[in-house]
């Protein structure tokens, strides 16, 4: 299937709303549980529910979500994706206590797993490569940063002005206009091949597997890495994500062709992706915590906080845009990942219990969102690089589901670094958790480095007329795409 018409003027506001919404969800209510809490009773055990389920749903159905755009329809489910957000987000507003709020975070996170993937197989086979298709991945990867940035800043602001249900209805509106304006500009899908067939033992084994990978990740976080409830838990997901390769080796028309991980620049690209998102989720977290637990700010001024970082995506981001042609894929993600993990060394470096914003918060801020920002057009490029169109859903939700699997092996890790050096540490109360998270911002320099000289490595330029090169939007797959 294919698109025909022209791109509609609301077409690449609407791609980027989904990328701003989505991770906006991931990060706006993190402020606001203290409050939601307090309001619905929930057990301090359960709490982090509230943030789990969403992720869990999430992580899952990725892949099932940018497969299912392949074979019914990006537009189709691009705008189920928006209902199922928008009505999940509602019954979030309305919950009455701590079950209905989780299920319905746990239906938000269905949706989001459907938004995603559409997002940049839209822009793969909405825009041809060059220039123009450089612009729209940087502005795709700054609204997906911006996302979490922002909710960390209006998840303060609409908790202290008007209370955390605010947080999750918000969503509506946006969500409404949004779907309408993909009604509107997002062209209808006009199927060129066999009616279409989903691999449904393959949906399964991975929705399965990504699912518990993610749950034994977030509970290794409160049980322990070597508890044996954890040990089981990633067993088993390593047993059904083997099993789900081996059928996906065997059948025709796959939810993951295992040959696109056979192209060098979408290999690096995931594997980029996983390590960058494992740095930079557990920085916005530790970063968060420091702010509030160690220098005493309240939930709107930890958000204001968060600015240089917003404005270091969007320079990052504009300068990628502009030098992508000249450059190209491998000094740019060299040069941003590096730039990224100074940032993050130099917080490891600084913070005390008694530092002032301008000196040790604003410039690493800068550093390190200039350094993200760089990184998001030859990511984006080189996880589509040698994609046919109509696998563009397949490669979209296999990076979304590396960034999604990354912030959370990231976050597990580093809360377990954080805790280890906290505890170990001889200092006040203050004192502790200023090296624990100095452990954590170390730890995740390290693995943003390390993934950034990885991914280098691996990747490597695809030739001009290699016969995998992205078709335009108007091409058809062939016989011979469809039984690869």
């Amino acid at each position: 299937m294919v698109n025909q018409s022209p791109r509609h003027a609301l077409f690449l506001p609407v791609v980027l709303t989904v990328q701003f919404l989505v991770a906006l969800d991931m990060s706006v209510v993190n402020v606001a549980l203290p409050d939601v809490r307090a309001d619905l009773g929930f057990a301090p055990e359960d709490l982090t529910w509230v943030v789990n389920a969403y992720a869990l749903a999430f992580g899952g159905l990725l892949m099932l979500g940018g497969r299912l755009a392949d074979l019914i329809g990006r537009r189709r489910v691009l705008i189920a994706g928006f209902a199922l957000f928008g009505l999940a987000s509602l019954a979030a507003g309305l919950a009455s206590g701590p079950g209905w709020l989780i299920a319905a975070r746990a239906v938000q996170g269905a949706g989001a797993a459907a938004l995603a993937p559409v997002a940049l197989a839209l822009i793969t086979v909405g825009y041809p490569a060059g220039p123009e298709r450089s612009r729209a991945l940087a502005l795709w990867g700054a609204a997906g940063a911006l996302g979490g940035a922002v909710g960390v800043l209006a998840g303060g602001l609409l908790t202290d002005w008007t209370g955390w249900r605010a947080t999750m209805l918000v969503n509506v509106p946006v969500v409404l206009l949004a779907g309408l304006a993909a009604r509107i500009a997002v062209p209808v899908d006009r199927r060129t091949d066999d009616r279409p067939v989903l691999d449904a033992g393959g949906a399964v084994l991975v929705t399965a597997g990504t699912t518990v990978l993610v749950l034994g990740l977030v509970r290794a976080e409160e049980i322990g890495w070597g508890a044996g409830a954890t040990l089981a838990t990633l067993g088993t997901a390593l047993a059904l994500l083997l099993v789900f390769a081996a059928v996906e080796a065997r059948h025709r028309r796959p939810l993951l062709r295992l040959g696109l991980l056979r192209l060098r620049p979408v290999l690096s690209a995931n594997v980029f992706s996983l390590l960058l998102s494992a740095a930079q989720f557990g920085a916005f977290y530790f970063v968060s915590l420091y702010l509030q637990q160690v220098l005493g700010y309240g939930p709107t001024t930890t958000g204001l906080a968060f600015l240089p970082f917003c404005l270091g995506l969007i320079v990052g981001s504009v300068i990628a845009a502009k030098t992508m042609a000249r450059f190209g894929v491998r000094p740019l993600m060299l040069t941003g990942g590096l730039l990224g993990a100074v940032g993050l060394l130099y917080w490891a470096l600084a913070i005390t219990p008694d530092s002032g914003f301008w000196s040790v918060m604003f410039v690493p801020s800068l550093v390190s969102s200039i350094g993200i920002g760089l990184c998001f057009v030859p990511l984006g490029t080189a996880a589509t690089s040698g994609v046919s169109a109509h696998e563009a859903g397949m490669a979209s939700g296999l990076l979304t589901t590396s960034r999604q699997i990354g912030g959370s092996v990231g976050l597990a890790v580093l809360v377990a670094v954080a805790t280890r050096a906290g505890a170990a540490s001889d200092g006040d109360p203050r004192g502790a958790l200023t090296d624990g998270y100095s452990a954590a911002f170390l730890v995740a320099a390290a693995m943003l480095a390390g993934g950034t000289l990885l991914a280098a490595l691996v990747y490597r330029a695809p030739e001009p007329a290699a016969p995998t090169s992205s078709p335009s939007p108007s091409s058809a797959p062939t016989p011979a795409d469809r039984s690869a």
